[in-house]
């Protein structure tokens, strides 16, 4: 079986992975689970993966992250050449019934041409951006799950205060609750709790990650964890900072006003665009990449079971800062 699980909204999409994972046979699937970056991957090594017959266990999870960006139309509209990954739909088919192989991206195009092959033989999930009256929503009923209520006024000053990061939300929703105690949250638990400490705490710790001061680094890392910011929480706000400073050196180039660039990166009308793009300037393009691509292998890791949250998070500091 191959899942396919994409768009923007990281988060409802890594409780979907979560699901698969949880299908599985419990301890036996981390023996029985490989992960693949997609973007060095070759189809014979994602063959073999599935082809194996589980260990130990009833069934076996392949995934494999970032294979069909890998195939986005280049400028101009000019589809990029499949190779060798045109045969992938019809091996679905001849895969163990053991195995299931999930797809995992960011947002991907409707003229993807990997996705339109994999469509007819694949459950394609999409996840897009919550915005608007839907992200009210999801606030609304992600209190309720929590056992809690919240004002309308308070939906809308915590949906400007936090963005549209459904990580970011939960996050400040969980200490908002506990914060009410069983009462209504209102605009004033908002302000009180919801702070911009967060985001000061997130671009210092990107900047001592980049710069390499190890020590400043650890220290600011620790001090995360200690004020109550969850591992994966943490490490998915980190990786949104990066992509957010990826996007804002590209926008650095463009003749565009500030409100423009502020709406090209879909950031809330408060959030400090310009501090943005000045921090991203002062960084060459590949060595954003590099980072990214390591928060990648560390979020794989995590999620594989291969280390833990906050092991991971120590080693991705110390090797980036090495």
């Amino acid at each position: 079986m191959i899942y396919v699980l994409h768009g923007a909204d990281d988060y409802s999409l890594h409780n979907r992975l979560e699901e698969l994972k949880g299908e599985g046979d419990g301890e036996s699937l981390s023996l029985n689970t490989t992960s693949f970056d997609g973007q060095q991957l070759t189809l014979s090594d994602l063959i073999t993966a599935c082809d194996a017959l589980p260990f130990l266990g009833r069934s076996r999870l392949v995934i494999v992250e970032g294979l069909l960006s890998r195939f986005e139309p280049k400028e101009g509209g000019r589809q990029p050449d499949l190779g060798e990954w045109q045969a992938l739909g019809g091996h679905a088919s001849r895969m163990p019934p053991t195995t299931t192989l999930v797809l995992v991206d960011g947002k991907i195009g409707k003229n993807n041409p990997l996705l339109k092959r994999l469509k007819p033989v694949s459950e394609v999930e999409e996840f897009p951006a919550v915005r608007g009256a839907k992200l009210h929503q999801w606030i609304q009923s992600r209190v309720a799950s929590s056992g809690g209520r919240i004002s309308p006024q308070a939906v809308k000053l915590l949906s400007d205060l936090a963005g549209d990061s459904l990580w970011a939300l939960a996050n400040e929703i969980e200490k908002l609750c506990l914060y009410s105690r069983g009462r209504r949250i209102e605009e004033g638990d908002v302000r009180q709790v919801t702070t911009y400490a967060r985001e000061a705490t997130i671009f210092n710790l990107i900047d001592a990650i980049v710069e390499k001061r190890i020590k400043a680094a650890l220290q600011l890392l620790h001090q995360s964890l200690a004020e109550g910011m969850a591992p994966p929480y943490l490490l998915a706000m980190l990786t949104r900072q990066l992509r957010l400073m990826i996007q804002a050196r590209e926008l650095g180039t463009q003749r565009l006003s500030m409100a423009q660039k502020q709406e090209q990166l879909g950031l809330a009308p408060n959030y400090p665009v310009e501090k943005l793009l000045s921090q991203s300037a002062r960084y060459p393009m590949p060595r954003l990449i590099q980072i990214h691509r390591k928060l990648l292998e560390a979020d794989i890791a995590i999620k594989t079971g291969r280390l833990g949250d906050r092991l991971a998070l120590d080693l991705l500091v110390a090797e980036v800062c090495s």
